[in-house]
């Protein structure tokens, strides 16, 4: 995903058009409209006006980091990830396993299905340390 994509997605997350989001930032429509196109880069500037706004990084913005401030996962997370992830798999080749339109998946499907799977299980885990950690323990000291 480009930096115009997650400038159009974090905008769409917020239920604003770009006139709107232009207006907040003090900027020209067709300008905020480029950006999210990809035509232009913002200027540095503008560029940190977004991120604050966004409430992200500025490496978030440029797909330097994508995991939008989430925490990150340790070892045992991605452990626990996996035998989650092993259980599911095997209730769905079970016999009452996932199909569709009734028919069994095929191996591609399966595994397209696994790998979302797995990575909402990630992003879940993310959200809930981001929640559920006090605050002392955070790296950002909010």
């Amino acid at each position: 995903m480009n930096y115009g994509e997650r400038l159009k997605r974090l905008r769409e997350d917020r239920k604003l058009s770009q006139q709107q989001l232009a207006d907040r930032l003090n900027i020209n429509r067709s300008t905020y409209a480029r950006y999210e196109l990809g035509q232009t880069q913002p200027d540095y500037e503008t560029l940190q006006r977004l991120a604050d706004f966004y409430e992200v990084s500025v490496d978030y913005l440029f797909g330097r980091e994508n995991n939008n401030n989430l925490p990150g996962l340790t070892p045992k997370d991605e452990k626990d990830i996996a035998k989650q992830l092993e259980k599911i798999v095997e209730a769905m080749d079970s016999d009452t396993g996932l199909a569709f339109n009734g028919e069994p998946m095929d191996e591609e499907t399966k595994e397209l299905v696994k790998t979302a799977i797995k990575s909402n299980l990630e992003l879940t885990k993310q959200l809930a340390k981001q929640k559920f950690t006090p605050k002392k323990y955070r790296k950002d000291k909010e």
